[in-house]
């Protein structure tokens, strides 16, 4: 009897220190932002402190680049001008959100004045990637569009939520194609738009879209490629994750861009009657992180399984309609 009451008497010590253990260590932790900076640091994105987990403007202490002007505690763009505010949304695990991001009209009229061509030398050979390269490296539009970054990790904590927000948000958008022509050669072409001028016409096709969250998702310093299908000619994302997961064994996880999808859901229809079926190219972006666990992949092949019920025998039973209905509201696939 002696015995049992020593057990319990260790087993409610042992409690005791592992929950004090665990107090001392969560009221000793150094607080981080969103980006990884230490609590009371400039982040590595000038003019960004962290201060109470959050960054913010500090252009005082943090300077500011090199392209922008302080202005107190901001850095200013010479093409802030004429600016108007765009809702920007997204879905997380079924819970709905919002930015409210500023834009300016300014920038667009600068991006839209930038040249469209690249020279080469004799021995040298074009690529898509340069194009790719040119637009998404552009210095003054990333300075723009890094605000943007820094509201969706201030949103989230986890690295992988802060990527769930940014593709539901590009993914958002809605889909258009470009109105506007320019003439290269004796050739017209439709206008491909820069990511910032996605952002402030609220609306873009495949690719100024796949550039857009491409950017985003680079700055957040991650491993990223473009997805570009020749036959379809239709472009997507990869981003970097583990082999399991990724597309064709490329070691980069499928993105769908135009609309609302699942993260490695590369079975949808990207246009009302369309699929699929190439094989891609595969265009270099940038160096950095992998995606760990991905709870997409699963999900996504539930999905893929009930659209095919769907389609071969045009209804599920209460179950699946259930299952299917979830993963809808899951993912804000409400077109689906």
């Amino acid at each position: 009897m002696k015995s049992k009451w020593l057990i319990i008497l260790v087993f409610i010590i042992v409690i005791l220190l592992i929950t004090l253990f665990f107090s001392f260590f969560n009221e000793n932790k150094i607080s981080q932002c969103g980006d990884g900076t230490f609590e009371g640091n400039c982040s590595l994105r000038n003019p960004y402190f962290c201060l109470n987990g959050t960054l913010i403007e500090k252009a005082s202490i943090c300077g500011c680049p090199d392209v922008l002007t302080k202005d107190e505690n901001s850095c200013i763009s010479k093409y802030q001008t004429n600016p108007k505010s765009v809702i920007l949304e997204y879905v997380l695990r079924g819970k709905k959100g919002r930015i409210n991001f500023v834009v300016y009209k300014g920038m667009v009229d600068y991006l839209s004045k930038l040249p469209k061509t690249i020279y080469y030398s004799s021995d040298e050979k074009p690529s898509r990637r340069d194009f790719k390269l040119q637009k998404i490296n552009e210095e003054e539009q990333r300075e723009m569009i890094l605000p943007l970054v820094t509201e969706i990790q201030n949103i989230a904590e986890d690295k992988n939520d802060q990527v769930r927000i940014a593709v539901s948000l590009v993914q958002n958008i809605p889909y258009r194609e470009s109105e506007r022509n320019i003439t290269i050669g004796i050739n017209q072409i439709n206008y491909s738009r820069y990511a910032y001028e996605v952002l402030y016409d609220a609306k873009g096709a495949c690719e100024g879209k796949s550039e857009l969250l491409a950017l985003l998702l680079k700055e957040m310093g991650y491993s990223v490629v473009l997805f570009y299908y020749p036959l379809e000619n239709h472009e997507v994302v990869g981003i970097k994750c583990p082999d399991k997961y990724s597309l064709k064994d490329t070691g980069y996880c499928f993105v769908e861009t135009t609309g609302p999808s699942i993260i490695s859901n590369d079975q949808e229809y990207y246009s009302e009657w369309m699929k699929l079926s190439s094989d891609p190219e595969v265009i270099f972006i940038s160096e950095g992180d992998s995606l760990g666990y991905l709870y997409e992949y699963k999900d996504a092949k539930d999905f893929i399984k009930l659209n095919e019920i769907v389609e071969n025998q045009g209804e599920l039973n209460i179950f699946r309609h259930y299952k299917w209905e979830s993963l809808k509201e899951k993912y804000g696939l409400n077109h689906v």
